[in-house]
Formats: C-alpha cells, sequence, structure tokens
C-alpha cells in the first residue's frame, strides 16, 4: 500500500466531502421531486469507500455493493455528473436513464453495481472474482453488503464456494448497525458478524469504518492476500449512517442523541483534524477545497437538470431480441 502522506490526506478530505454535498443535493432534489423512487445514502460511511480505494488497483481491481451505490462508482472513476443524471433519470445517465438511483454501474471503471435486491450481489461477486481466477488475472474484487445481506443464505453457499475455489474477493459487511431498521442485536444471537467467517476458515475481523487509516490497512492487507493466490477474506467494517436506511424512513429504532454521538468522530472530521494538526492545510486552504466541492456539486446538478429525458423509443432499443433463437418458432 502507498504511504499515506499529506497528500492522501487532503485527497480523502476533498474526495469525502464531495460525497457527502453530492448525496446531501440529492436528498434536497429528492424532496422536490426531481429524483423519484428510492434514495439510499452513504452520509456517514465514507471512510470504507476512501480507505478501500487506497488500497485497490484502480487499474484492474473491481467492486460490486448493493443499491448504497452513488459515491461508490464517483471514486473509481466515473464522472459524478453521469452520475447525478442517471438519478433524474436523464438520458445523459450512466446507464441512460434507465437504471436510476439502485442500479449505478460502469464496465469501464470495473463498478458493476449496484444492486436492489438484498444480498443479491455477494454470489455475482465471487462470480467475477471466479472469471479473474479462470483468465489468470491478478485483479481482486471487493464485494460490499451490508449488516442486514449478512443473514441471507446466499451468502454462506458464496462463502463456501469462495474458499473451495480460493477466489480472489474480499468480502466486505458495511455494518451501519440498523440493516433497513432492525438492530444487529434483534436479527441474530450474535453482533460479531465477522465471525461467520471463520466457520469457513476464512481469514477474517473488525475495523474501524469510521477512520480511512484503520480501513485502507485491512483492505491492503485482504487484497494483497487475494493477489497473491491466498483467497478470500471477510471484513466487518463498523460504520453508521447519519441518514435513514432511504429518504422514507422516519428513523423510530434510534433516538437523535445517538446520532449525535456517532457524529463526534465522523470520517471527515477526524481527517480534518489531522490536516490542521499537522499543518498540511490552514483553514484557508480547506475553505478553498469547500468551496471547489461546493462548484463541483452545482455543475452535476446543473448538468442533470439541463440533459434531456430519453425517447420511448429508447425502451425497444433497451430489449435484447436474438432473431434465430433456437426454442422460439414465430410461424407455426
Amino acid at each position: 500500500m502507498q504511504k499515506i502522506t499529506k497528500e492522501v490526506y487532503l485527497k480523502w478530505y476533498e474526495d469525502m466531502l464531495f460525497w457527502r454535498k453530492f448525496e446531501d443535493k440529492l436528498a434536497a432534489v429528492y424532496i422536490q421531486q426531481k429524483v423519484r423512487g428510492f434514495l439510499h445514502l452513504y452520509n456517514g460511511q465514507e471512510a470504507v469507500l476512501a480507505g478501500a480505494l487506497h488500497a485497490m488497483d484502480l487499474t484492474k481491481d473491481k467492486m460490486i455493493t448493493a443499491y448504497r451505490n452513488h459515491v461508490q462508482p464517483i471514486g473509481m472513476g466515473v464522472d459524478p455528473r453521469r452520475v447525478m443524471a442517471e438519478l433524474y433519470g436523464k438520458v445523459t445517465g450512466t446507464s441512460k436513464g434507465m437504471g436510476g438511483s439502485m442500479h449505478i454501474f460502469s464496465k469501464e471503471h470495473r463498478f458493476y453495481g449496484g444492486h436492489g435486491i438484498v444480498g443479491g450481489q455477494i454470489p455475482l461477486g465471487a462470480g467475477i472474482a471466479f472469471g479473474d481466477k479462470y483468465h489468470d488475472s491478478d485483479a481482486v474484487t471487493l464485494c460490499c453488503f451490508g449488516d442486514g445481506a449478512a443473514r441471507q443464505g446466499s451468502l454462506h453457499e458464496t462463502f463456501n464456494l469462495a474458499m473451495l475455489w480460493n477466489l480472489p474477493v474480499v468480502f466486505v459487511c458495511e455494518n451501519n448497525g440498523y440493516a433497513m431498521g432492525t438492530s444487529v442485536e434483534r436479527t441474530a444471537n450474535h453482533t460479531d458478524i465477522w465471525k461467520l467467517g471463520k466457520g469457513y476458515e476464512m481469514p477474517c475481523g473488525p475495523v474501524d469504518g469510521m477512520n480511512p487509516i484503520k480501513v485502507a490497512e485491512a483492505f491492503d492487507e485482504a487484497i494483497q492476500r487475494a493477489r497473491r493466490g491466498d483467497g478470500p477474506t471477510f471484513l466487518e467494517l463498523k460504520t453508521y449512517r447519519y441518514r435513514g436506511h432511504s429518504m422514507s424512513d422516519a428513523q423510530h429504532y434510534r433516538t437523535k442523541d445517538e446520532v449525535a454521538e456517532y457524529k463526534k468522530i465522523d470520517p471527515i472530521t477526524q481527517v480534518k483534524d489531522v490536516i490542521l494538526e499537522k499543518k498540511y492545510a490552514t483553514e484557508e486552504d480547506l475553505k478553498i477545497i469547500d468551496k471547489r466541492v461546493k462548484d463541483l456539486v452545482a455543475e452535476c446538478e446543473k448538468f442533470a437538470e439541463e440533459s434531456p429525458y430519453p425517447e420511448v423509443q429508447q425502451l425497444y432499443d433497451m430489449v435484447y431480441e436474438q432473431e434465430d433463437y433456437p426454442f422460439i418458432k414465430h410461424k407455426i
């Protein structure tokens, strides 16, 4: 893993701040009904992505995740304007406006979604890793899911095969405490989700998911293990989401005081404190970054607002048709 330098801290600060403000804007335009359907925000969990990206090789490594998936593709190189446009349902979006909030995707940048089915991406992540092993690639796949998805049977099936086949995959449980709205304590007789890996003799462990340094170190070890051909790892990133599960979540299952306590260890604030303490930048320097972030968010919003909606014909263009399909006779 490359050294965590002044430049890394400044990049973390700008990236995480942009991801936060980008999604704050999405929340605002959702209330205005410019973005429809579901909207699951990542506020509070940014250190997981920042640390992971630092440890990854973005020229070949891959990522797949669930429906809380707007900022991950941005971190991997996707134009944020196109992500915003996708949420608006515009033709300039990452899937021409037909994927929406839960289905951001970029083959070019090796981001494989964006999946609305809880836990549905877990076997797919192992499948991507299987493809890399089959083709003798040393790429590694990060397969991310929430604490709620850890209760899916497909996780156990996937863990079994991943170990059996020694796949180059890092399984990542982003445990933000409440799944859709039920605490971990109420869904299982154990609260240490990472221990599920022990049943398959898979290297596993907990990670402070609010600190990008701890995240980067854990990911680096797991990624290097997979790249060497030593198989999968299961990491439980203990993090927290400041907003509800989705925009329709009234959050009756937790108190405002609890959220306020977690905001005291906000990953953006932690990084900012280090920057100021080590004199990597002054408050004035950070204000320049803040303005740059604000301007870019405004640019994304303007791009999405001004982009056209898809033509109706696009509905038909997106349907796969094979003229000589062997089991269908058009004429009898």
